[in-house]
């Protein structure tokens, strides 16, 4: 991978530094974060277009090795907590002029941790290196969506496009129903593959060894001791610490949820036999190879490469024609599936010539 397109990686770095300066310009500038995430991006994303160059067969294990790319993930580990802990500090400390900024500050916040840091998180979740794992949790938990880390990877994976999965959207069904599924089922699926996992090992789901229960007790502790710590230097109960906490998390794993939709939009595998599905191939999840989102992204618009393998490392993920392919980057495609008949309009057609090229059923 040429040296530009690796430096592109840390173009992701961009967005935290846009919600810092605009709060510092205060007033609307507390949007530029969305602004450039929903309105620069996707232009940048049209004109670039893109980019279907894959790293060669014999380059992949070399450039899977390299610690550059290990390196940013970890580097963006630091700023989001570093990030968060600002966040928490300017909403106890700082200046509002009105609700406005707060709206523009807490949702440009939640671009950054939500659709940056829950991807990094992503990432480094599915690694067998413990440090990348810790991290991966360390991130989610910023976002107070830890259960993720249970049901993406031993949930989500094993039943993608399948009826099964609450992560993976059905045809005609719109995002906010898609929304309420996803996020309660998938955290009482978490909670039944953790309990599953101590049974095997002879210990009760209320033990200390449940990592569920921990998942949510963690991000209740850090909003508590960062509005202990600056309710103490305030002089007063900062309340509003704990508020904007939950409340950029929220935001941030409902742009991940939106993210979901998008990905698997009414997809779904061959049934080979009662309850066994054909092998997850590119071909079952939608596809996005545009140039400058996945920079931005680390490749997870190349969602089809990755499901069918999810050990690769984002640096090698592959384009493949095969996939069904979005007509548009993540940034497009998440703002028109909150307009569910726009959304219906642009994907059902693409979602019926893809099941009868596959001669799936459409549920």
């Amino acid at each position: 991978m040429g040296f530009f397109k690796k430096l592109g990686f840390f173009s992701a770095f961009v967005f935290p530094a846009l919600v810092v300066g605009g709060y510092y310009l205060g007033g609307w500038w507390n949007y530029m974060a969305l602004a450039h995430a929903f309105v620069i991006l996707p232009v940048i994303d049209q004109l670039l277009g893109i980019d279907k160059s894959n790293v060669p067969e014999d380059k992949v294990k070399e450039v899977s090795a390299e610690y550059f790319y290990r390196f940013v993930t970890f580097i963006w580990t630091y700023v989001q907590v570093a990030f968060v802990i600002w966040g928490c500090y300017v909403i106890a400390m700082g200046q509002w002029s009105g609700w406005y900024e707060l709206i523009g500050f807490t949702l440009g916040f939640a671009v950054v941790t939500g659709g940056i840091g829950i991807t990094v998180a992503h990432e480094l979740g599915h690694k067998k290196e413990a440090i990348e794992r810790f991290y991966s949790k360390v991130l989610l938990m910023t976002v107070s969506y830890m259960h993720f880390y249970i049901e993406y990877n031993k949930g989500h994976h094993v039943h993608v496009a399948t009826m099964g999965d609450p992560a993976t959207s059905r045809k005609n069904e719109s995002f906010y129903a898609f929304w309420v599924r996803s996020v309660f089922l998938g955290y009482a699926h978490a909670w039944k593959i953790e309990n599953n996992r101590l049974k095997r090992k002879g210990k009760s789901a209320f033990s200390l060894s449940n990592n569920m229960i921990w998942f949510a007790i963690l991000p209740i502790l850090f909003a508590g001791v960062m509005t202990a710590i600056l309710s103490y230097f305030s002089g007063t109960i900062e309340w509003g610490v704990a508020v904007f906490f939950f409340a950029q998390s929220f935001f941030a794993f409902t742009l991940l949820e939106l993210v979901n939709y998008v990905e698997h939009y009414g997809i779904q595998r061959k049934e080979v036999s009662p309850g066994r599905f054909e092998r997850v191939t590119p071909i079952h999840s939608w596809n996005a190879s545009h140039l400058v989102s996945n920079f931005f992204l680390f490749q997870l618009q190349r969602h089809s490469d990755h499901h069918a393998n999810a050990i690769k490392r984002y640096q090698v993920l592959d384009h493949y024609d095969e996939s069904p392919q979005l007509p548009a980057g993540y940034s497009t495609m998440i703002i028109i599936a909150m307009i569910p008949p726009l959304w219906f309009v642009m994907m059902n057609k693409r979602l019926e010539k893809w099941h009868g090229e596959h001669e799936v059923s459409l549920a």
